[in-house]
């Protein structure tokens, strides 16, 4: 671990402890209110940083949260060789487009956003002619290349990090329930990319229209629910018969079977859910309603579900889903509620280790801020380890948390070193060879579906396999009952 003690980008948590409210006073960064401007401590002016920002639009909430903790950052680093500038992206592609200018007009260094993924779109040409690397809070991957990194979560890393621990744990069929937009297509190509490393399959992806809390046509027909309520029917229409001629054993077997709505499991063990609030509860509930639930199905969340109070959704107890690392988070949450008098989105510390790392970049002594960007042991933030790849994306150490009615607990805590993650370098190609199979696609036309996930339809050999015969009902019909220790009379 000696590369991430020599940056030690937050060696700040080691002195924060003895630094009281008076260093705010002393930096003066309360009483900073301008959308363009310098801040700094006062020293030399060495290492200028371009802070594109949403300061003013619909996005401005955002942007001075983010503004708010840069200046925390700043003032914890005590780097008298860095200065901020900020520029107002105003929410717009153009304001963007100006804000860059401004910077680049400006001497920056190094630029520090923008937010959205049209803001960065709208800064890249500019910032790669005057080689000036960006890094941005996008989500987006689709806008990053070479010079142009994030910082913010992706959703690839945190769909490997939860099915690879799922994984781990003995889950080996996992099902999806995604928004059908750009954000569940994201999270299929991660699963099915995570899958094949992690030798499991994805066996059913549902789409459901975005903003709706009505899942249950859709989740009807992902858990085969008509097929299995006919199955346990016909089972007792069978025995009703033989009990009406008096076969007091089918009489004792229609007994047992009373409780069930359902006959056999569906054929998956995990399901995603990347939603949160009343969508994610809504289809929790609808899972329950369709007689699927948890141990048997694992149920599966990305770090969107921080954002929802679980511990009274008894349905999603024990379930899991990645966060950003809470080993040191706290000392972030308290300093800005303290100075700001508001809990801070996680989306906030991104800005604070950004300015982190540009403090650890404006002290090299060696090599090209490509490299330093790119280190490969990566770098300690507010949140973890975390590095940037050539590419533009990113790693960061997640931890795994478990639902309970106590709340929710950390269960795997997030690795302290890159060595013991998955990735050593960007996004995996996909492999499909003869074996692969494409999963059953619902709500969404399935060609179109394998379109936007693999690049292209698959071939024949690589479609879902599908049983519908009488002697593949009869041996799912078989074994469900053997599960039930249930012996129906010949």
């Amino acid at each position: 671990m000696q590369v991430l003690k020599k940056y030690l980008v937050l060696f700040l948590l080691m002195v924060a402890g003895c630094r009281s409210a008076e260093v705010a006073t002393q930096s003066g960064f309360d009483g900073v209110t301008t959308d363009y401007g310098e801040v700094n401590l006062g020293g030399r002016s060495d290492f200028r940083v371009g802070v594109l920002l949403p300061l003013s639009g619909s996005a401005a909430k955002q942007g001075q949260g983010l503004k708010n903790a840069t200046m925390m950052a700043l003032d914890d680093v005590r780097n008298p060789n860095l200065i901020l500038q900020y520029y107002d992206t105003k929410s717009t592609p153009e304001g963007a487009r100006v804000a860059i200018e401004n910077a680049l007009n400006q001497q920056s260094d190094l630029i520090l956003g923008p937010l959205t993924s049209s803001e960065v779109r709208a800064v890249s040409n500019s910032a790669i002619d005057r080689g000036v690397p960006v890094i941005a809070f996008s989500t987006n991957t689709d806008v990053l290349q070479s010079n142009i990194y994030t910082l913010g979560l992706l959703i690839d890393e945190q769909v490997d990090r939860v099915m690879t621990f799922a994984a781990e744990k003995g889950r080996s069929r996992f099902a999806l329930l995604v928004p059908d937009n750009s954000t569940g297509i994201a999270v299929a190509k991660a699963a099915v990319s995570s899958a094949q490393k992690n030798n499991v399959s994805v066996v059913r992806i549902a789409f459901y229209p975005p903003n709706t809390t009505d899942f249950s046509d859709v989740l009807k027909k992902m858990t085969d629910y008509p097929a299995r309520v006919a199955r346990l029917q016909k089972i007792r229409t069978n025995l009703a018969a033989k009990s009406a001629r008096g076969d007091t054993n089918a009489a004792k077997v229609i007994k047992r079977l009373e409780p069930l709505d359902t006959l056999g499991d569906v054929d998956f063990d995990a399901v995603i859910i990347p939603e949160y609030g009343p969508r994610l509860k809504s289809a929790a509930s609808m899972f329950g309603y369709y007689d699927v639930f948890s141990p048997k199905v694992k149920f599966l969340g990305t770090s969107i579900w921080e954002n929802t109070s679980l511990n009274k959704e008894t349905t999603l107890f024990g379930s899991w889903y990645p966060a950003m690392s809470r080993s040191h988070s706290a000392y972030f949450s308290n300093k800005y509620n303290d100075y700001f008098g508001e809990r801070p989105s996680t989306l906030y510390s991104f800005a604070y280790d950004g300015v982190a790392l540009a403090s650890a970049l404006s002290k090299q002594s060696d090599g090209s801020l490509t490299e330093g960007i790119t280190e490969p042991d990566g770098y300690i933030g507010i949140n973890g380890v975390f590095r940037l790849f050539a590419d533009g994306r990113n790693e960061h150490s997640l931890d795994i948390v478990e639902v309970r009615s106590s709340g929710d607990v950390v269960i795997d805590a997030a690795p302290r070193r890159f060595e013991t993650l998955s990735r050593d370098n960007g996004a995996e190609p996909l492999i499909i060879d003869a074996n692969y199979r494409a999963p059953l696609i619902f709500g969404k036309d399935s060609t179109t579906a394998q379109t936007l996930i693999y690049g292209h339809p698959l071939s024949p050999e690589n479609q879902p396999e599908t049983y519908n015969s009488f002697e593949r009902e009869q041996e799912i019909t078989r074994a469900a009952l053997a599960k039930l220790n249930i012996r129906v009379p010949e």
